[in-house]
């Protein structure tokens, strides 16, 4: 099986992306998509880790718009 990549997103009420969903359909809390980034198992997006201890997920940089997390259809 090859890798997954995000192909929408669950937002709360101040947009904050809570969750994604994957090439396959599967939904993946924020935290899960974490772990499965970590572990090459989603493609297209890395992990960012600040020195303040802040993790957040964004997309690969590739001149791309269409493509950003914040742009992916909501589900």
């Amino acid at each position: 099986m090859g890798k997954e990549h995000f192909t929408a997103v669950r937002k709360d009420e101040d947009g904050k992306i809570q969750m994604f969903q994957t090439s396959s359909g599967r939904e993946v809390s924020y935290e899960e998509a974490i772990k499965e980034i970590d572990n090459e198992k989603i493609e297209g997006v890395n992990v960012v880790r600040e020195e303040d201890g802040e993790t957040y997920i964004r997309s690969n940089p590739d001149n791309r718009t269409d493509n950003n997390l914040d742009g992916l259809p909501i589900f």
